[in-house]
């Protein structure tokens, strides 16, 4: 795990947030290539689950709600973790993570257990009253449940179909760490799937297998997966099934992606709250129902440093340790990078005019600088799949030599099938 976390700093994946300040806790900003990886498993996501169905449909609800939804959702009294202090050295724990009873930092005596609530409280407008308070949403969820209505009157779906959003959520964590995994700013990718009652254990059952499909088709090990059913005393007390795909992290197996079926929990509280009828007519069947959902919800942040972990490699080549980011294709910051062996002969401009070609296709870079042995590996440690060299032999018959970055071998190709060959290659990005 230390050897990731230099590496994201290092290379400009993830930088510690507010850094020239010393930093703040659990604050972790995006670097150049981190923007490009975390985008590229996101946009895998909505092609899975949005474009890539004709069930699903995609919204990006307001980050800031009306206070009454999240006093429907039960957000309000019951959204808490246990917190308990020492009374000795003043840190602070959640109480279901000890192991004992004394504190695990200096041994001292811990407070009693207490509810923490862990949303993040605001006010909206210039008065700071309780009349004016609001909330940064805990999940995205919420925004989908609010806006059923409005996307089933102006959509042409039917059930069953679902609800996808990409969004920024906020809690105020206890115990924040292990780098990106538990941060108190984090993105969600949540799909609400609406269900005719009695077909939810399906459907369950569907989303649960390719969720657990979509971890492996991009590259994780499939032996580093699990799926972990929730047993009846940790269901949440809106769920009638849920489960957890986990993955294997330097720090134990944790959860990637939970799959619940809250069935018409949500639009039933929500219902009653505001005075809107949410249920759903089925013109086929002449019935009125409240639908079931079926909830896969991904951590965008989780997801992004499960695939970096698994793609983390070293090996020996020519007797020097090389890093190698084994990436998926479709997930790697840049899909090729341009190097001119010499810089003179002309190889620099027939490399750049490369490099602009494919760069309206791909990601790509462009790199002329130390010996072509250094820039393959400084390609190798950010992922990039493919490097390709301008030498003489490119001058005289238009070829480039195309390194795979994983079995580090070489073909020649001529440069006016490079497009196709990469899009041949990397899959079809999109």
């Amino acid at each position: 795990m230390e050897k990731v976390v230099n590496l994201c700093k290092r290379r400009g994946f993830v930088f510690p947030g507010s850094e020239i300040y010393g930093g703040l806790g659990s604050s972790l900003d995006y670097g150049p290539l981190g923007v490009e990886l975390k985008r590229n498993v996101k946009d895998a996501w909505l092609r899975a689950v949005v474009t890539g169905r004709d069930d699903v449909v995609g919204i990006d609800a307001a980050i800031i709600m009306h206070p009454g939804v999240w006093e429907a959702s039960g957000h309000l009294a019951g959204f808490t973790d246990p917190l308990v202090d020492c009374k000795s050295c003043k840190q602070r724990f959640r109480a279901d993570d000890l192991q004992g009873p004394r504190c695990p930092a200096c041994g001292g005596e811990l407070t009693e257990s207490r509810q923490f609530n862990l949303m993040f409280k605001t006010f909206v407008g210039p008065v700071e009253d309780t009349a004016h308070v609001a909330y940064l949403r805990p999940e995205t969820a919420q925004g989908i449940f609010v806006n059923f209505r409005n996307v089933v009157e102006t959509s042409r779906l039917k059930i069953p179909f679902g609800i996808a959003q990409i969004g920024k959520s906020f809690r105020n964590e206890i115990t924040p760490g292990n780098f990106l995994f538990r941060t108190r700013e984090f993105e969600q990718m949540e799909i609400e799937f609406f269900v005719r009652p009695g077909e939810d254990d399906s459907w369950f059952e569907h989303w649960r297998d390719e969720r657990l499909r979509w971890y492996s088709r991009l590259g994780l090990d499939p032996e580093h997966l699990r799926v972990r059913p929730h047993g009846g005393d940790e269901l949440a007390h809106y769920a009638k099934a849920c489960c957890d795909i986990e993955y294997r992290f330097p720090f134990g197996w944790a959860e990637l992606e939970g799959i619940a079926n809250r069935t018409d929990f949500d639009l039933r509280r929500h219902a009653g709250a505001s005075g809107k009828d949410l249920s759903y007519f089925d013109e086929e069947r002449r019935e009125r129902y409240l639908p079931y959902v079926i909830e896969p919800s991904a951590g965008a942040d989780r997801s992004t440093l499960a695939f970096l972990v698994d793609a983390f490699d070293e090996d020996e080549i020519e007797g020097e340790t090389r890093v190698v980011l084994r990436l998926h294709p479709q997930l790697a910051p840049y899909k090729a990078a341009v190097f001119p062996l010499l810089r003179k002969d002309g190889q620099p401009e027939r490399a750049r005019r490369i490099y602009d070609a494919l760069r309206r296709e791909f990601p790509v870079d462009y790199d002329q600088a130390g010996s072509i042995g250094r820039r393959y590996r400084r390609q190798d440690e950010v992922g990039t799949p493919y490097g390709i060299t301008v030498d003489h032999q490119t001058m005289q018959d238009g070829t480039v030599t195309v390194r795979d970055r994983d079995a580090t071998t070489q073909v020649r190709i001529p440069e006016d099938r490079l497009v196709e060959e990469l899009r041949t290659k990397i899959g079809q990005l999109g």
